[in-house]
């Protein structure tokens, strides 16, 4: 996970001084609308990746518990769902993020 954690903040970093440094295909107040485009790809696509992960180990732990105690099938499902729902969450968070680097952005003037 470390390392995961690593690259990702090099990545941020990276991207982040190629759209300050860039110069080519500018929309109005030095930001590239390419490295935005990819940007808002970026963030749903790692997003919906990162959650779809979760969400199947959160199904695998809840089919195993199921497995190993049926009686408690209930209490496993209602903590499942609410589970999924709160991941659900995080890749919305991503899509908003990149409806504002398209639609919104404060950047572009």
């Amino acid at each position: 996970m470390k390392k995961v954690g690593m690259l990702t903040a090099v990545m941020v970093l990276g991207m982040a001084s190629l759209a300050m440094a860039s110069e080519g295909m500018e929309a109005g107040g030095g930001v590239n609308v390419a490295l935005i485009c990819i940007a808002a790809a970026l963030s749903v696509g790692i997003a919906a990746l990162g959650c779809g992960i979760g969400m199947g180990s959160a199904v695998g732990g809840a089919c195993t518990g199921t497995a190993r105690n049926p009686e408690a099938s209930g209490k496993i499902t209602v903590t499942m769902i609410i589970g999924l729902a709160l991941i659900e969450s995080l890749t919305i968070y991503g899509l908003v993020i990149s409806l504002i680097l398209l639609y919104a952005n404060p950047l572009v003037k």
